[in-house]
């Protein structure tokens, strides 16, 4: 093979232009379409505000968008075209851990560096020394709840409803129980559902007889308003709990009041009193016609800017070294908090807790990873 054509099959490569060329798989249509697109206007928002400053090792990043539908096996589908077709030199995606999962082993087969800006599920980076995340770990999130419901909010009696159908939930629920059960706690009820289920009322009604004294639903938001509506109806008075997938304007439209007075814990709050916050939010708003910026968005802007920063520090587009300089990045100051990526390829940074008042997401308190 002549080096031309070495250099034009290699990925990043287009006819004529010189931009270095980054894949972003999300959620852009389907039931967590809400997900991929604030994931991808963080993105783009850190793509724009990189290339006005000069781009990257001379060149301009250029962002290339694939929907997964919110599907697995269309994660694995909009890989491979970003890999085969678009010639991507990295990704970035995806936001549900299921789909993450899915599509990491295309990304690890070619040596293409996946950096997911929010899946928490353990087992995403466990694919491949190409997968990495630059978020926080169910563990910890799981963890941070229970320590939260059992110490401050001093409950005893825990139930949990969970999506069977979801790795996130599946996790969340396992290190919640866990964390609970260490604190001296007690699992009084363990129910399921599957995504796109629309009543809950049999297991609701298992759970209030039960008399816990809150209810863990680590669940996306396509349900979770409707499971604290009907808690509501059925007279469940507790406080219900959740994770970062609760975080959207389609919690507080569908649970209306009766998501008041519920927690979730999440990666970031526009309420925090960071520079780095403020600034992010003030440049959102800017950018998208005021509108407020939620986790997903600031984590696609941060991992836009971390991937940034490790094509720099490679100094180089080739996967290994990309692979290489993410795995060595340490304190990285992004928007959402200091970022270090460990051993493991997982990044270790704060969480914050938020309690829903009004219909909207309040910050209590922040806890370091």
């Amino acid at each position: 093979m002549s080096a031309i054509w070495a250099l034009m099959l290699a990925p990043g490569f287009r006819a004529g232009a010189q931009d270095i060329v980054i894949g972003h798989f999300g959620s852009m249509t389907g039931n967590t379409a809400t997900f991929g697109i604030s994931t991808d206007e963080g993105v783009r928002l850190a793509m724009e505000e990189i290339n006005a400053a000069g781009g990257v090792l001379g060149r301009k990043i250029r962002v290339v968008t694939a929907d997964t539908q919110s599907k697995p096996e269309e994660a694995v589908t909009a890989v491979q075209k970003l890999i085969n077709q678009d010639r991507v030199v990295a990704l970035i995606g995806e936001v549900a851990s299921s789909r993450s999962i899915a599509a990491a082993p295309v990304a690890q087969r070619r040596g293409i560096p996946m950096l997911s800006p929010a899946s928490t599920n353990p087992k995403v980076t466990q694919i491949g020394d190409y997968i990495f995340r630059s978020c926080f770990i169910d563990p910890f999130q799981g963890a941070a709840m229970a320590n939260f419901a059992t110490q401050v909010l001093k409950m005893k009696r825990l139930a949990i409803l969970y999506d069977v159908k979801n790795d996130y939930s599946i996790g969340l629920r396992e290190f919640f129980s866990q964390t609970v059960k260490r604190n001296g706690g007690e699992i009084v009820a363990d129910e399921s559902y599957g995504e796109g289920d629309i009543d809950f009322r049999a297991q609701l009604t298992k759970i209030k007889n039960a008399a816990p004294d809150g209810i863990y639903v680590p669940g996306y938001y396509t349900e979770v308003g409707l499971i604290c509506r009907q808690a509501r109806e059925l007279g469940i008075n507790v406080p219900l709990m959740g994770g970062d997938g609760w975080d959207s304007d389609k919690t507080f439209a569908i649970g209306r009041d009766a998501v008041n007075g519920c927690y979730f814990t999440n990666h970031y709050s526009p309420d925090q009193d960071r520079p780095e916050v403020k600034k992010f939010v003030e440049a959102y708003r800017k950018r998208y016609n005021g509108k407020q910026p939620d986790a997903m968005a600031i984590l696609g802007y941060d991992a836009m800017y971390l991937m940034a920063d490790a094509i720099r520090r490679a100094g180089s587009t080739r996967g290994r070294a990309i692979r290489d300089a993410l795995a060595a990045t340490k304190d990285f100051p992004g928007a959402s908090g200091t970022i270090t990526i460990d051993k493991d390829r997982n990044a270790r940074k704060p969480i914050v807790i938020l309690k829903i008042e009004n219909q909207k997401a309040v910050y209590v308190t922040s806890i370091n990873g």
